[in-house]
C-alpha cells in the first residue's frame, strides 16, 4: 500500500501542531528575529526546518533501531545538544545589557545556529518516528518517503517564513528592544531549563 493523501494531510496536521507548541525551536527563532531581523529570522527557520526534515529521513531509514542497539549515542547527541541550548543561554544572559548592533546577524551563521538547535534535540526524530509508525503504512516506496521529507521540510519553511515576517515588523522590534534586559533573561532562562531538561531526562 502507498502513500495517500489522507496520510500526508494528517501527517501535516501533527507537524503543526508540534510546530506551534512553544520549544527550544519556537524560543530561538523568536528571539534571533526581534534581535537581528527578518533575514536573520528566515535563515534560522530554514536551519530549524532542515534539520527537522532530516529527522523525519532519519526516523524513516531506522535510526531509531541503531539509538536502541547503542543507546550510547542516543546519550551523546543528546547531551551535545543540551550543551549547546545552555550555551546559547549563557551567551544571551551574558549580553542581556548590551545594545543591539547595527551589524545583523549572518546568515550562514543563523542557519548553522538554527540547525544545531534542532539537530541537537534527537527526540524530533522519536517523535518523527512514532508519528510515521501511527500514519503511514509499511514498505512505502523511496519515492513515497521523499515525497513525505520534503513536504516536512516545506511545511516547516512555510511556518518558520510566516513567523519570522510577523515578528521582524517595527512594534515587534521597538517592543523587543524596550525591553531587552528582561526579555533577554526570559529567554536564557527558558532555553537553559531546556537543556538541563534535556540532561536530566532518561
Amino acid at each position: 500500500m502507498g502513500l495517500t493523501l489522507p496520510d500526508l494531510l494528517a501527517f501535516n496536521v501533527v507537524l503543526l501542531a508540534a510546530l506551534a507548541s512553544p520549544g527550544a525551536a519556537m524560543l530561538y527563532i523568536t528571539r534571533m528575529t526581534v534581535a537581528s531581523g527578518r533575514m536573520a529570522g528566515l535563515a534560522t527557520g530554514l536551519g530549524l526546518g532542515t534539520a527537522a526534515a532530516l529527522w523525519t529521513l532519519a526516523a524513516f531509514l531506522g535510526l531509531e533501531a541503531v539509538f536502541t542497539l547503542f543507546p550510547w549515542t542516543y546519550t551523546a547527541l543528546k547531551l551535545g545538544g543540551a550543551a549547546y541550548l545552555i550555551w546559547i543561554a549563557i551567551q544571551t544572559w551574558r549580553h542581556a545589557r548590551r545594545p543591539l548592533g547595527d551589524a545583523p546577524t549572518p546568515k550562514g551563521r543563523a542557519f548553522a545556529s538554527g540547525l544545531l538547535v534542532n539537530a541537537g534535540n534527537p527526540k524530533s526524530m522519536l517523535f518523527a518516528a512514532a508519528v510515521i509508525v501511527v500514519i503511514f503504512p509499511q514498505g512505502l516506496a523511496a519515492a513515497d518517503v521523499a515525497l513525505i521529507v520534503l513536504n516536512h521540510w516545506l511545511l516547516e519553511l512555510a511556518f518558520y517564513s510566516l513567523l519570522a515576517t510577523l515578528l521582524s515588523s517595527g512594534p515587534a522590534r521597538a517592543g523587543y528592544v524596550s525591553l531587552k534586559p528582561l526579555l533577554d533573561r526570559i529567554a536564557a532562562a527558558l532555553l537553559g531549563a531546556l537543556g538541563l531538561r534535556l540532561i536530566l531526562e532518561k
